[in-house]
């Protein structure tokens, strides 16, 4: 299964409408969490949301992640270890206040198991190099807590 989420705040329609003709070429089995989204997806099976168990059920089950640049889908995917696909939201069209999911995609950009899509032309062609294995890099596991190294600064800072 593939899963994608496009976060809970707008729905992301020019996203979704690539991954939607993508799935009705190739009969993938693709959940999408859409958000507040007008739009019916003929080919994808969907929810507006999710709650929190099972939005992690998804990137648990997902052979393959696709998303919005949210941090919170982008480091959720990571500490899974599933690899994901990452589109970012324009400013320019209207799918957010400002630019800075083009940043978080840049920050991402060549990390193993993060590919990046920058436009719909992007994601199409990234979504048909997929075999039905959905064979891409495999990114290691990060941890869902900060570094001991990190707290134990911090507490010190607290402390002083």
């Amino acid at each position: 299964m593939i899963f994608v989420t496009v976060g809970t705040q707008v729905a992301f329609d020019r996203m979704m409408d690539v991954v939607d003709a993508w799935a009705a070429r190739t009969g993938q089995d693709v959940f999408a969490q859409v958000g507040p989204t007008k739009r019916a997806f003929a080919h994808l099976r969907v929810a507006e949301f999710l709650d929190p168990a099972d939005f992690d059920r998804c990137f648990q089950d997902a052979g393959l992640v696709i998303a919005h640049a949210g941090m919170g889908s982008i480091l959720s995917a990571l500490s899974f270890g599933k690899s994901i696909v990452i589109m970012p939201r324009k400013a320019a069209l209207g799918e957010h206040r400002n630019d800075h999911q083009m940043a978080t995609a840049k920050r991402f950009e060549g990390k193993a198991g993060v590919s990046i899509a920058w436009d719909e032309n992007d994601l199409a062609e990234l979504l048909d190099q997929l075999d039905a294995a959905i064979q891409v890099d495999r990114p290691d596991r990060i941890s869902s807590s900060a570094p001991e190294v990190f707290l134990a600064k911090l507490r010190e800072l607290i402390d002083h």
